[in-house]
């Protein structure tokens, strides 16, 4: 029941962050808020979200119905790891995306097992649990949208999600 409130919680936190009325543009030049050590879309500045989203690399791919980590994903996550480490004051959600094949019961269970790989492998770098969660989306969130080979693999995939200040 615990995990239910949290995902509701979460959602209702997403909803409302939505509702904002920062255009796209301030986080692109990186004049939006603070962050930590500077501007969120700094991707000049090792320690902002835009850095580790660029630099650093925010996603890992999963080969069809795997959810086993290659080692260009393990190496993409020893940095992020790193960086996670450098930057205490930040935390992550770490999302499990499938492609829109199969069920959506299958690509939830499947995102799930994928975000789960992604978020062991950094706490077995020495990230902190408590500063990771992991979230579901399966195949609800496509950022390629066809019925093509290529399309599918940039779907499935785990995506570590960086927030400043703010408890998992």
């Amino acid at each position: 029941m615990a995990h239910i409130s949290k995902v509701v919680l979460l959602i209702a936190g997403l909803g409302l962050a939505a509702c904002s009325n920062t255009s796209a543009d301030s986080y692109a030049n990186g004049s939006y808020g603070n962050g930590a050590g500077g501007g969120i879309g700094d991707v000049s500045n090792p320690r902002s979200v835009a850095y580790f989203n660029t630099t650093i690399g925010d996603r890992v791919l999963f080969a069809v119905d795997q959810s086993t980590l290659s080692e260009t994903a393990k190496a993409t996550l020893t940095q992020q790891a790193r960086w996670l480490m450098e930057n205490p004051e930040y935390t992550a959600i770490i999302e499990g995306h499938a492609d829109e094949q199969g069920t959506r019961e299958y690509n939830l269970a499947l995102g799930e097992r994928r975000a789960n790989a992604s978020q062991q492998f950094l706490v077995s770098q020495g990230v902190a649990s408590n500063r990771l969660q992991v979230l579901s989306y399966g195949k609800e969130r496509p950022i390629e949208i066809c019925s093509e080979e290529s399309c599918y693999a940039q779907n499935r995939r785990s995506v570590t999600v960086v927030a400043a200040g703010v408890g998992v």
